[in-house]
């Protein structure tokens, strides 16, 4: 469900399509208040599900009636057709962007800009684990060592999930792709009776782990970071976690489309900006000026730092996007 938190003012706006919850609210603080608060621009912020985001903006374009400007869309399916589809080219407006030092080459191209890197992993509740804390996807099959529900997500994009079952059968990360669908499924079979939520958005995950829905989960590390900070009992593991990211897109024939470009350029020339929502979040902000500005903590605990890169799994993008309307047409049949 598309939820608005901001209502709309009758002077200059900007309409952006984002996940909800924790997420949002560091990035209104961050990103969206210190905005407006520059510009007058307001920034009404539509809230929902990923799958949600992507369906509402292809409608939007399809019926010729956009009413909104922007979207939040995973770095992984930025790079796909269906997302080119929807919104606007901006490699002319990424120019002035390509010589920052500070900034990476993909931090502005043609499908949009780099919000954050972040990545989905293993957490687990602090007071429930046993002896020892489950830091694999082998341990998150094991029922017998480590008792409890579990939870993984179920929208649009299973490939994580087939990923982590491929893992916990015994693949090497670094042989993960192409993915072995039907071996994976065959190792999910085995977990299926103990999982006890399947989420949506990252909102869900989270009300899931607070309500007491599951001890063991698959969840994006801004969520869990953001669970913490509530003073949740919530662990987490880099081990073979999966390096995901967002990036803010242009719809095509938005309404407020020059809006839209300045709260992108914010973002993009503002290090302490992205500083602000990645403390808040334990992301990878695109700028280094704004990781400097981070906290020590915030930075130990970026899925990108030296350390924790070595367990990264960085996924073939390329393979998913050929293969996703198969993946999900498979994984729907599989989990209903």
């Amino acid at each position: 469900m598309l939820i608005a938190t901001s209502a709309a003012s009758a002077g200059e706006r900007v309409v952006i399509g984002s996940t909800g919850g924790a997420y949002d609210r560091a990035l209104k603080a961050a990103w969206f208040d210190p905005f407006t608060q520059k510009t007058g621009i307001e920034v009404v912020v539509v809230s929902g599900t990923n799958a949600e985001l992507r369906a509402k903006a292809s409608a939007m374009v399809k019926s010729e009636n956009v009413t909104w400007d922007l979207y939040l869309d995973g770095e992984i399916q930025a790079a796909s057709e269906a997302h080119k589809s929807v919104t606007d080219d901006l490699t002319e407006f990424c120019i002035p962007y390509k010589p920052r030092k500070d900034l990476p080459a993909n931090a502005c191209d043609a499908s949009g800009a780099l919000v954050q890197s972040t990545a989905t992993l293993l957490v687990y509740r602090a007071d429930a684990a046993g002896v020892e804390d489950p830091q694999t996807w082998t341990d998150m099959w094991d029922t017998k060592r480590f008792p409890g529900g579990r939870a993984f997500p179920n929208f649009d994009d299973p490939w994580r999930v087939l990923a982590a079952a491929l893992l916990a059968d015994g693949v090497e990360k670094d042989k993960l792709f192409p993915l072995d669908v039907e071996r994976a499924f065959r190792k999910l079979d085995e977990i299926r009776d103990s999982v006890t939520l399947w989420w949506k958005s990252g909102d869900q995950s989270v009300q899931g782990f607070r309500n007491g829905e599951y001890d063991l989960g698959q969840i994006w590390l801004t969520r869990a970071k953001a669970m913490a900070d509530e003073g949740l009992p919530i662990k987490w593991s880099y081990k073979a976690s999966f390096l995901v990211g967002d990036r803010v897109a242009l719809i095509r024939g938005a309404p407020n489309r020059e809006n839209a470009l300045k709260l992108i350029a914010y973002w993009l020339d503002n290090p302490a900006a992205q500083a602000k929502a990645c403390n808040a979040l334990s992301c990878t902000p695109p700028s280094s000026d704004a990781i400097a500005l981070m906290s020590e903590e915030a930075r130990g605990s970026m899925p990108t730092t030296a350390e924790i890169s070595q367990d990264l799994v960085v996924p073939d993008a390329a393979w998913i996007n050929a293969n996703a309307p198969t993946l999900l047409e498979q994984w729907n049949d599989w989990v209903r």
